[in-house]
């Protein structure tokens, strides 16, 4: 874990917003490397993110264009929405329960949960089927989840360092 869990939960300043920007930058970018190139290269499924957030705005009547799925995957999840439930929710949970431990574990849990609420949750709420069906698109999707979780940690420990 960080350092910064010993002091509480980080100030929300321009620091650690460029933090999550950047930690969700890469682990996004990660994301989507491992879903919509390599997985399809070794002859898995490909996977397209935006599409889910397209059919989440749809199920609420929001404009859900190519502009707006990839608006909400990549800005909106991506930079903002799992690095806030890293650095304010998982994080001081998993300190506060489990103590200081090494990054890596807690990351990769991190991403499994991320996995089972956009893939168990998300779809459910955006009128997909539970899981995706359990489709060859959910295990890359497991995939590429716990690959955010790992790789932003990564960034934001290699960025708290210096």
């Amino acid at each position: 874990m960080s350092d910064r869990m010993t002091r509480g939960l980080p100030p929300l300043t321009v620091q650690t917003v460029g933090l999550m920007f950047i930690s969700g930058f890469f682990a996004t970018n990660a994301f989507d490397l491992w879903g919509q190139m390599i997985s399809p290269a070794l002859g898995f499924a490909n996977l397209s993110p935006h599409g889910l957030a397209r059919s989440l705005l749809g199920s609420f009547g929001l404009p859900n264009g190519d502009f707006a799925g990839y608006f909400v995957h990549f800005y909106l999840v991506g930079l903002i929405g799992y690095p806030v439930g890293w650095l304010y929710i998982f994080e001081p949970i998993w300190t506060r329960v489990m103590g200081q431990t090494h990054w890596f574990l807690p990351s990769a849990i991190y991403g499994f949960g991320l996995w089972v609420f956009a893939i168990g949750g998300i779809t459910a709420i955006a009128g997909l089927p539970f899981f995706l069906n359990f489709t060859g698109i959910t295990w890359v999707a497991l995939v590429g989840h716990v690959l955010y979780g790992i790789v932003m940690v990564a960034i934001m420990r290699m960025i708290e360092r210096d």
